[in-house]
Order: structure tokens, then C-alpha cells, then sequence
């Protein structure tokens, strides 16, 4: 299997658990409903307009134009770098909590977020996968390079 075609897996497994576990909370717990559910991890129901942690609420246009800009970076640094080793799998945690929470917007005008720790606003698996896309991406990029490699 290619990269890319790895790449659309997560993808489309980011989005399948995204969608999934968003649709439980839609028909399970109130809007503004909590429910604790260990140690001081609730679930919530948010509707998030904005992006990360509700900044730029309201800005549908420049929301979709940040997110745009930023999937496009994503594509064309992925096309360009299919050599890197598991370069696949930051790409398909980042399209795949992108368009988890595009999903959204589209069908509801907001994002569902309902994990809540304390101290922390709520967010959900879509964000997740993005938060630590981003992570695996650095490390991808960073990653040392083998011994033999070292040498040239």
C-alpha cells in the first residue's frame, strides 16, 4: 500500500471515530449538559463556532480560508516528501480532524466538542487528531537519520 492510499485510511478512520463519537454525544447529552466520567474528565456538549478553543467564532469565511490555506501547505509538503519514512500517517491525522470538524460546520454551523478536562476547554477526537498530527509530523520531520546516513 502507498502513501497515499495509507494516508486516506487514517484519514478516513479519523473521520469514521470523529463522526461517530460526535453523533453519540448530539443525541445523548444536552447542549451545556456535563457528565463526569473519571477523575475530572467530563463529557460535554459544546458547539464550538470558532476554531481552536473557540478563537475566531463568527468568522465563517476566514475560518474556511485559514483551514483551506493550511490543508493545501499540508498536501503539498506531503507530495513532495512521500519518502519520508510514515510521512503518511501525520497526513491523515491532520486531514482527518480537519475535515472531521469541517464535517461539522457544514452539516451544523459549528463544531460538537465534548471532552473536558479540567482547566482545559472542551475539545474531541477530530482536535485530538490534529493535536497530535502535528506532533507526529514534527517528529517525522525531525526524526534523526540512521548511522549510516549520519556518515554522508
Amino acid at each position: 500500500m502507498g502513501p497515499w492510499l495509507r494516508a486516506a485510511a487514517v484519514t478516513a478512520v479519523v473521520i469514521a471515530l470523529d463522526q461517530a463519537t460526535k453523533a453519540l454525544v448530539r443525541h445523548n447529552v444536552e447542549i451545556g449538559e456535563r457528565k463526569d466520567v473519571f477523575l475530572g474528565i467530563d463529557i460535554v456538549h459544546v458547539q464550538n463556532q470558532g476554531v481552536a478553543f473557540n478563537q475566531l467564532g463568527g468568522g465563517g469565511t476566514l475560518v474556511a480560508i485559514v483551514v483551506g490555506i493550511a490543508l493545501v501547505a499540508l498536501l503539498a509538503y506531503f507530495a513532495t516528501h512521500l519518502h519520508k519514512p510514515l510521512v503518511w500517517l501525520p497526513t491523515g491525522m491532520l486531514l482527518g480532524g480537519a475535515l472531521g470538524n469541517i464535517i461539522d460546520r457544514i452539516r451544523y454551523g459549528a463544531v460538537t466538542d465534548f471532552i473536558k478536562l479540567p482547566a482545559w476547554p472542551a475539545f474531541n477526537l477530530a482536535d485530538t487528531s490534529i493535536t497530535l498530527g502535528v506532533l507526529v509530523l514534527l517528529y517525522v520531520i525531525e526524526r534523526p537519520r540512521d548511522a549510516a546516513a549520519r556518515r554522508t
